[in-house]
């Protein structure tokens, strides 16, 4: 697939609070094509992970618009939406989110069987070896390492080919070295399967892997030039 698959235009996001309404987000746009890699920096705060909310249809914008795969999300109800995530989407986050009652691969199983995969079984076991998990496809999360429970997470979010990864700080609970090899096995996992990567980070050094750069400020975009 070519062309772009994520477009967002003039995305702003408001909240109430006590002190009245809160500006998160402020007439932000971007145009991603298929197979390209963005990251999303900036300090706690800045609007981050309410941006890839927003894109990822987790969330709706106060105002603006957000096209994925050419669904305008806005227009969608919640199942709606969700249909087009497990459609069109993978996603990694900073808490693993793996399923505590399931081993390692009948978490990735679920994803597939979700998906209507008739080999989920061996799809499952092919993935947690490309992730070096081989020998730990019937141990429960609580039996496994932070770094092994990314790598889990990591190989059920590309189970299913998605389109879109949508990463949230990925390495926010590992140490530098593990960090460091998951997110050399995500870049690896990205370029064999044509994936597009968004992904949230306050590292400079991850972002600058990417090939483009989204930076914020208070939830408004700086223009550095390196964005899409």
């Amino acid at each position: 697939m070519s062309g772009s698959i994520l477009i967002a235009r003039h995305l702003s996001k408001v909240v109430p609070s006590a002190e009245g309404d809160l500006q998160i987000l402020s007439d932000l746009s971007l145009e991603l094509d298929s197979g390209a890699s963005l990251a999303i920096v900036g300090a706690s705060g800045s609007g981050k992970s309410t941006l890839l909310g927003l894109l990822a249809g987790l969330d709706l914008p106060s105002s603006g618009e957000v096209l994925l795969a050419g669904h305008a999300l806005q227009q969608l109800d919640e199942d709606q939406r969700a249909r087009v995530r497990c459609a069109h989407v993978g996603f990694v986050f900073q808490s693993f989110q793996l399923m505590e009652s399931l081993n390692a691969e009948e978490n990735i199983m679920l994803a597939l069987e979700l998906k209507g995969s008739s080999a989920a079984r061996r799809r499952a076991t092919e993935l947690l070896e490309r992730v070096g998990l081989g020998a730990r496809l019937h141990h429960y999360p609580r039996q496994l390492s932070g770094g092994e429970q990314q790598r889990v997470a990591l190989a059920r979010a590309f189970a299913a080919e998605p389109q879109l990864l949508f990463a949230d700080e990925p390495t926010g609970n590992l140490d530098s070295q593990t960090g460091a090899h998951i997110i050399e096995l995500m870049f690896e996992l990205n370029r064999e399967h044509g994936t597009t990567l968004v992904l949230v980070t306050h590292e400079e050094r991850l972002a600058r892997r990417c090939q483009h750069q989204l930076h914020l400020e208070g939830g408004r975009r700086v223009d550095d030039g390196a964005a899409p």
